[in-house]
């Protein structure tokens, strides 16, 4: 076998263009996200809308990407794997126009908001885009709100969208290409981090990658990062996050020192299922390269394993984390094919180095 190529060592030196590339790759916002909700550096820790109820017009493209990959972008030529990280307040509305530049049939399905049946993006209801067609998609979201003296739950938390059409009336073949994204409903007083980051389990990859190729992301000591876990595909999967935890709920952050909410590190990620939450980065336990992975041993064995470089707090590279990230780089993964999947068993041995 050929051997492969050196990999650039990772410096401050980088280009902007270069850290855009890979961020967008990697699914994090840089820097602003589509909806209006700002999450750059200079973004404040905690953000009040500046009114409520309003309503967010943006415009998404469906492109070809090569390699059998499709995805979504905010301008046309953008498009990424995983799209781009959708924003709103809760009780805000958000209408996309979805501009399919592809030869294929799709459209852009919500989880967590409410739509009518227009905007469902389901074959089922007649809501896709043909090859080159332009159709509008309206989201809205509620805040909780009491009825029959009961409180009903509104729609802040951590959804998805994906495709519903391509290949079939599910969308299965735009699912297994890349077409999904994160979407983020905020509530009024909720902590905005100065990093994000969509991490979604898709069949036996990681954003349709698998180690090493998976693109590290990146944080400095200290800073409040964003993770966004979304389960697509056929199988069972666990999400783990090496050195930091988080409590099972909305926020991922407890209300008190008494919230008995469960404290974890790692959590069931299933098809359709998706969850979020924010942790300080480094803290308790300093800078350097943490894993991140599927929990099933011989999904981690096949690639489903990426890394989390957390710097100092100037930015500079931590002692020793460069030679983490060349072995990281080096490390072989086998990926295994959809039918030895199925005939793994449970205590079976499977050889994935």
């Amino acid at each position: 076998m050929a051997e492969k190529p050196a990999r650039p060592r990772l410096t401050r030196a980088m280009s902007r263009r270069s850290m855009l590339a890979g961020a967008a790759a990697a699914g994090v916002t840089v820097p602003v996200v589509a909806a209006g909700l700002g999450t750059a550096a200079a973004a404040p820790e905690t953000a009040r809308p500046a009114r409520a109820g309003v309503t967010r017009r943006i415009t998404v493209y469906a492109e070809e990407i090569g390699g059998g990959l499709f995805g979504y972008g905010l301008s046309p030529g953008t498009a990424t794997v995983p799209g781009p990280i959708l924003e709103i307040w809760e009780g805000d509305t958000l209408e996309i126009d979805l501009v399919n530049n592809t030869d294929r049939r799709l459209s852009i399905h919500p989880h967590g908001v409410d739509y009518d049946v227009d905007s469902d993006g389901s074959p089922l209801n007649a809501s896709f885009n043909e090859p080159g067609q332009r159709r509008k998609y309206i989201w809205k979201t509620r805040a909780p709100y009491q009825k029959d003296g009961r409180w009903m739950p509104g729609s802040a938390g951590y959804w998805h969208y994906h495709d519903h059409a391509m290949g079939g009336d599910h969308g299965t073949d735009g699912l297994r290409a890349g077409l999904y994204g994160a979407l983020v409903v905020r509530r009024e007083g909720d902590l905005l981090p100065k990093r994000q980051y969509t991490v979604v389990f898709n069949g036996m990859t990681i954003n349709n990658r698998v180690a090493p190729d998976i693109p590290v992301i990146e944080a400095n000591l200290g800073e409040r990062v964003e993770f966004i876990a979304i389960g697509h595909g056929d199988f069972f999967h666990t999400f783990h996050l090496h050195a930091h935890r988080w409590a099972d709920n909305r926020t991922g952050m407890l209300s008190g020192p008494d919230d008995p909410t469960q404290v974890i590190d790692n959590r069931d990620l299933n098809p359709g299922d998706s969850f979020g939450f924010q942790v300080i980065a480094g803290e308790g336990v300093g800078p350097g390269v943490w894993m991140y992975h599927c929990h099933v041993q011989f999904h981690s064995d096949g690639g489903m394993a990426g890394v989390w470089l957390i710097r100092n707090a100037d930015g500079s590279m931590p002692e020793g984390a460069q030679e983490t990230l060349d072995r990281y780089h080096q490390h072989h993964h086998a990926m295994q094919e959809p039918q030895q999947l199925e005939q793994q068993q449970p205590g079976t041995t499977h050889e994935g180095h």
